[in-house]
């Protein structure tokens, strides 16, 4: 029998295992049936997400773009319009979720510096009565972004006056908002502050096998767990699965910044690659991006293939530009090893690799 490989894994923070805590956890899980309410584990998971992040009420839900398009549709009525980032994890990695479940037109604002200028999201408001007219119905943030830049606070705050100012709700995809907690060094809550409602997940760097919870008032809420039940989402005994993110929210989000200055330490690595362009300004959690420094985008072509045949996982490039993330299943040593693969690809030597 072939000799299974052990992969080191840097395509993205969702590839996180349970740690022992988790296991155990699950074990012990007491159990019930929550869509009758009664999963007493879930409902430690929904009260204690709803008290770290100073929202009213929360709710466990499978997924992160799950909770996005169960926000979306519990915010909005049909043929609303949603502002969002064009960069978007909701616009670009959601399969276009929000049309067909909620029937919402989309309004793209720029986002490529990890965040919608409020002028810029001033401009496409609805702020005119015209029976023509669709309906500003949602704002939507992200932070972290997926392009690894955290949205400044201050940017947060004025989104959320704006939104005050003409009756919109803010929605915040926050899958990483405890990565951008740990980058701004501030808790949670003082990003929390300035969205309505609020999608996190468990299962990116938090390492929880499965699942994301959506914060808010509790009216709100109140409405959501109808929809979830709506898009499929009624889970039973689920709770042991929300036992892990139990773990994940008292003990996995307070090491983030270990992620962040394993990224840190990538990039310098990589730096001294010169076929390597890195995107230093764009390191602020666990994320690294890089390009070919040339004008051929086509000798990124077989970086995939290459670093998998010597025990490394990565995502292909996307117009020349690969993305690596650290977690917790990679090591310091572990950047190394992966510089030295791409030292390998690009110069033609296989010189301290070691798996």
């Amino acid at each position: 029998m072939e000799e299974k490989m052990n992969f080191l894994d840097f395509r993205s923070d969702t590839v996180t295992k349970p740690t022992k805590a988790m296991y155990d956890a699950m074990l012990e899980a007491e159990l019930g049936d929550d869509v009758y309410g009664d999963d007493p584990t879930i409902n430690r998971l929904e009260a204690l997400a709803a008290e770290i992040t100073g929202m009213e009420a929360a709710l466990f839900v499978p997924s992160g773009t799950f909770s996005n398009q169960l926000a979306i549709m519990t915010h909005i009525s049909p043929s609303d319009e949603i502002i969002v980032g064009s960069g978007a994890h909701i616009i670009q990695h959601e399969c276009g979720a929000c049309a067909r479940l909620s029937g919402a037109m989309v309004r793209e604002v720029d986002d490529e510096m990890g965040y919608m200028k409020p002028e810029d999201i001033k401009a496409k408001l609805r702020t005119v009565e015209d029976i023509h007219y669709p309906k500003t119905g949602l704002i939507c943030m992200e932070t972290a972004h997926s392009n690894g830049l955290v949205a400044p606070p201050e940017i947060m705050r004025e989104t959320w006056e704006l939104a005050r100012e003409h009756g919109i709700p803010v929605h915040t995809d926050g899958a990483r908002i405890f990565n951008a907690a740990a980058y701004l060094k501030v808790d949670v809550r003082e990003l929390t502050r300035y969205t309505d409602t609020l999608s996190f997940c468990l299962s990116k760097g938090l390492c929880a096998p499965v699942g994301s919870v959506l914060c808010g008032p509790k009216a709100f809420i109140d409405k959501a767990r109808r929809n979830r039940k709506l898009m499929g989402g009624g889970l039973r005994q689920a709770g042991i699965l929300a036992a892990c993110g139990i773990v994940a929210l008292n003990e996995m989000r307070h090491r983030l910044s270990e992620d962040h200055e394993n990224a840190l330490y990538l990039g310098e690595q990589l730096k001294t690659i010169e076929a390597f362009q890195v995107f230093e300004s764009n390191i602020k959690i666990n994320m690294v991006f890089a390009s070919h420094n040339g004008p051929d985008d086509s000798r990124m072509d077989g970086l995939q293939d290459f670093l998998r045949e010597r025990g490394i996982l990565t995502n292909g490039h996307e117009h020349g530009v690969v993305r690596f993330v650290t977690h917790h299943g990679i090591t310091r040593e572990d950047c190394d090893t992966l510089v030295n693969a791409l030292k390998a690809y690009f110069y033609g030597t296989d010189e301290a690799l070691h798996f």
